[in-house]
């Protein structure tokens, strides 16, 4: 997996002087030289990109996604993603952003609590003719905004992309969501976050900070079996089953994406031995770590 993207380095391939340029960047894909096809890696921004025009293989995760025209991405730092065209050639939007681009009131509540950018969420959604037209529209307001020299217009993008927000939750496929009634549910949200936040691992020389239910529920300074009955009350998993499923797709995403060892990858998602990553792997998917490294992809 490649070293991690910046936005200075999108910056300077755009000929702008990264110093200067700040935390948001928004630009016409057409307008930009666009490879045929780039390999998985991570970013330290967000982006959302309206491709058009174009078909192609969108991978992410350990998931692949075929484009065959219109398509809204919404990336997160914390996944990988990855891009072979097929046919045509990309038109549309790309509208990228940091963390500290946001103010500290909006950040809770807003990107970065967004079920849009949710680790282990969809983020590529398919909007239709009417949903491409108003999108399209937003974005060149947005790109006309970005370009003047307005004295608030930091301030009017944030308004944008809130906007922008809202049209991309429309198109979302609807998902349970853990409402914040019950003492349950809220634990449930914050061992949910927790496990999120432990995802991805950097590098092989990182491991899980936290990765049995014991150490989740001291982290969270309830009893284990406490916080097992929340989550079974309010997901119908238990902790264990949601932190295997967790470090299952991380596996799988280190397989497919990356060059470690096995042993590297199982050391950093917490087996000390080989021989007991092989068999948790096993169990979660029914191949061996190999074997799932070697099988092609599955485009969906």
């Amino acid at each position: 997996m490649k070293a991690r993207l910046t936005l200075a380095d999108v910056h300077r391939r755009h000929g702008q002087d990264s110093a200067a340029a700040g935390q948001v960047l928004v630009y016409r894909l057409e307008d930009a030289a666009r490879p045929v096809s780039f390999p998985h890696q991570r970013r330290d921004f967000y982006k959302i990109k309206l491709l058009c025009s174009v078909q192609g293989i969108l991978g992410y995760a350990d998931q692949q996604v075929s484009v065959q025209d219109c398509a809204l991405i919404l990336a997160n730092p914390l996944v990988a993603f990855s891009w072979e065209r097929l046919a045509g050639h990309e038109t549309g939007f790309a509208f990228l952003f940091t963390e500290e681009f946001l103010p500290p009131a909006l950040r809770p509540d807003g990107v970065a609590g967004s079920p849009l950018f949710r680790v282990g969420g969809s983020p590529v959604l398919f909007p239709g003719p009417e949903e491409v037209r108003r999108l399209s529209s937003l974005f060149t307001q947005l790109l006309a905004e970005a370009q003047s020299s307005y004295m608030n217009k930091n301030e009017l993008l944030r308004n944008y992309l809130q906007i922008i927000l809202h049209e991309s939750l429309k198109l979302a496929p609807a998902v349970p969501f853990l409402q914040p009634g019950t003492s349950a549910a809220r634990l449930s949200a914050l061992f949910l976050d927790l496990l999120d936040r432990q995802f991805p691992i950097p590098s092989p020389q990182h491991t899980l900070p936290l990765k049995n239910a014991n150490e989740f529920a001291q982290q969270l300074a309830v009893h284990t079996n406490h916080l097992n009955k929340a989550l079974k009350d309010v997901t119908g998993k238990t902790t264990t089953a949601h932190i295997a499923e967790k470090v299952a797709a991380e596996a799988k995403a280190l397989l497919r994406h990356s060059d470690w060892t096995l042993a590297e990858i199982g050391y950093c998602l917490g087996f000390g031995h080989a021989p007991n990553f092989n068999s948790f792997f096993k169990k979660q998917t029914g191949q061996s770590p190999n074997q799932y490294r070697r099988q092609p992809a599955v485009v969906s």
